[in-house]
């Protein structure tokens, strides 16, 4: 086999694959592959046939000495359009960012800084730098309350860590406090509700106790009263938690209607206690009857039968 293929192989291929690897401009190089063409079929002992597309192809070359034909001229422009030192223009894609936290920008006016027409004097530089100094030592005074904030907040003391950190907030505040506060606040304030919860309970148990010694000292001149009282006097003791005492009490006061001349006095054991342990009530409901200063009769329990017989008994 020679350089060019072997001896079956088409005379236009040979030379088809020749060109494909061969840079070429100008006559003279299609007569060099003629030349090495010629050499090549001499090698092998060419037969006419082959000999015959040699001469056409050789004619073609004379026609066209350029080496360039149509379709070649099409793919060289083909080829030149990917050129990268053409001279298209190059479009530039845009850059993927991640904008999300990106703040836009205040395309506002300017805002105006001093006055142009005031005079600077000394005095006014003084002034400046007072209030400059001022700045800074509030800056460094936030700084410690939030330190000191940051670590009462680790130790527990909620209501003192929201106290320096509601101050530091105002003289310099800053995304870390605010987050701190966010932990913080939710415990001071449940704190301070709890404080007034039992503030209110002991002020509403201190005004209980108020109410319920004046009504010991009303009730003690009334039973006083009544034991000296010519006329029949009732004294009723109950109480709030009695469920007999629930029971009866309609009863005692539809009496108290029926019968004019009578004195009803009712007294509840747990405001009067000093009256409970002076009549000496180990039950209720209890009654007393009362009359030109003795006691006369009395009922113990919830029978209203029993009441108001002896009422109407001792009132005639």
């Amino acid at each position: 086999m020679g350089q060019f293929g072997s001896a079956h192989e088409p005379i236009m291929r040979i030379i088809s694959r020749t060109r494909t690897t061969t840079q070429y401009s100008g006559s003279q190089e299609k007569y060099t592959w003629w030349r090495l063409a010629v050499k090549a079929k001499a090698e092998e002992k060419m037969d006419a046939k082959k000999i015959e597309e040699l001469k056409t192809f050789v004619e073609h070359c004379k026609q066209n000495p350029s080496g360039k034909d149509g379709k070649d001229h099409q793919d060289e422009k083909q080829f030149e359009s990917k050129n990268p030192d053409s001279n298209e223009d190059i479009v530039e894609s845009d850059v993927e960012l991640d904008n999300s936290d990106v703040v836009a920008p205040d395309n506002g006016p300017p805002q105006k800084m001093g006055d142009p027409s005031i005079e600077v004097t000394e005095e006014n530089q003084e002034a400046a730098q007072l209030s400059k100094a001022k700045a800074m030592d509030a800056i460094a005074d936030a700084k410690g309350y939030k330190a000191r904030g940051m670590a009462r907040a680790m130790l527990g003391l909620w209501e003192e860590a929201a106290s320096d950190l509601h101050v530091a907030s105002k003289l310099d505040f800053d995304e870390e406090i605010g987050l701190i506060l966010k932990k913080v606040e939710p415990n001071a304030n449940k704190i301070e509700e709890h404080r007034r919860k039992y503030e209110r309970l002991r002020k509403e148990k201190e005004l209980r106790k108020i109410e319920l010694e004046r009504k010991r000292r009303q009730v003690k001149p009334e039973l006083n009263a009544a034991k000296k009282t010519s006329r029949l006097a009732i004294i009723y003791f109950t109480a709030t938690w009695c469920g007999p005492c629930r029971y009866v009490s309609p009863v005692f006061s539809s009496l108290a209607g029926k019968y004019p001349k009578v004195v009803f006095l009712k007294v509840d054991i747990d405001e009067a206690s000093d009256a409970a342990a002076e009549w000496n009530i180990s039950s209720v409901p209890s009654f007393f009857f009362i009359k030109n200063g003795k006691e006369v009769d009395k009922v113990v329990g919830a029978d209203k039968d029993s009441l108001e017989k002896k009422i109407a008994q001792h009132a005639g």
